[in-house]
Order: C-alpha cells, then sequence, then structure tokens
C-alpha cells in the first residue's frame, strides 16, 4: 500500500513513521512530479492551513489532489488537514479543497497556550489519545458525515465517504490504531 503525505509545511514526518510502522510505504507530495506514480492514499498534516493552502496552489498541486479526494481517493486530514478539506470555515470567506461537508471552526481553542491532550472514544476504535494543539472544531457536520468523536460537545472527527477528518494530532501519541483503521478502509475500499 502507497501513502502520499503532503509534505509542503506542516507536521508530516510523524504520519510516516506511523504509517511505515504499520507496514504502509510512505511518499512525501512536494510537487506536480510526486503525483506521478500509483496513490493508495493521502495524509493532509496538521501545519498552517493558510499556508498550505497558498503552496498547494503556488506548487501546482491543489487541482489534482483535488480530483483525486472527489474520485474517491481515500484521505486522513489532521488538524489544517482538517480545514483544507472543509466545505465552509466559520467566518471566512475563503475555503480550500471544499470536499467535506463540515463547518470548521480554526484556532477554536486559541492559540498555542490553549493546546491541550485529552482521552475519548472515537467511533469503530474506542478511547483513544487526543493532542489538540492550535485546534478546529467542526462546528457542524452536513448530510452524510459522520460523527466519530466528540470533546466537551463539540466534534472533532468525521468520516464523509473516502474522507477521515481529524481536529487532532494522533500522530504525536504513539498509539498507532487511527492510522490503522485508515489503512483498513482503504483494504475495503481496494476489496469491494
Amino acid at each position: 500500500m502507497r501513502i502520499g503525505v503532503l509534505a509542503v509545511q506542516g507536521a508530516y514526518a510523524e504520519h510516516e513513521k506511523m504509517l511505515r510502522a504499520l507496514g504502509a510505504e510512505c511518499f512525501e507530495i512536494r510537487q506536480q512530479t510526486d503525483l506521478s506514480g500509483q496513490m493508495d492514499g493521502l495524509v493532509l498534516p496538521g501545519g498552517e492551513s493558510t499556508v498550505m493552502g497558498k503552496l498547494l496552489r503556488e506548487l501546482g498541486l491543489f487541482e489534482p489532489l483535488r480530483e483525486e479526494i472527489e474520485s474517491g481517493l481515500p484521505v486522513l486530514a489532521t488538524c489544517a488537514g482538517l480545514i483544507l478539506l472543509a466545505e465552509k470555515i466559520s467566518g471566512e470567506e475563503d475555503r480550500h479543497f471544499a470536499t467535506l461537508p463540515v463547518t470548521v471552526k480554526r484556532n477554536a481553542y486559541g492559540r498555542q497556550l490553549g493546546s491541550f491532550y485529552t482521552e475519548a472514544v472515537m467511533k469503530h476504535i474506542g478511547k483513544v489519545p487526543m493532542h489538540f494543539i492550535r485546534a478546529p472544531y467542526v462546528e457542524t457536520a452536513g448530510s452524510g458525515a459522520e460523527v466519530l468523536a466528540q470533546v466537551d460537545g463539540r466534534i472533532v472527527a468525521v468520516r464523509f465517504r473516502n474522507q477521515l477528518g481529524l481536529a487532532f494530532h494522533p500522530e504525536v501519541s504513539g498509539d498507532t490504531r487511527i492510522h490503522s483503521y485508515f489503512l483498513q478502509s482503504i483494504l475495503s475500499k481496494s476489496e469491494a
């Protein structure tokens, strides 16, 4: 299984390490030529969503990746990655891929000092560690979006068709179950 990890900015190396530990082959996406090979899944990591969106467009990666996502490529998006996928960003006109039917609130828990750790139940997996770092949350989930986890009444994980969006950072916890769940969803799709 070959997973592309967006590596223009943000916390991509931690995702690669976790996916490789689970037996997946990873490659970094930094320019258009990186999209020429087979890709079974895509990771959109945490980082700064505005910068990532700008770089995606400048590097000519935006449209090809959006088309892949719309065509059903499995995606794991964390923190800024969730913002990249969101159909709407609360209080803002700008949006990026807009393929996930949710409205997200950027920096919902405040700046760096508002970062925190908790554990909560994620549907299909169980209780998982959740690291929130300048994190968003999902204000509303639209039709077809399955809410997978909530913390203090706020939606922090959703699934819509091929897209898995998380407000937190599973890649920093050492717990591989969310990445394993993502890889299993790719296997299930290829077997269908």
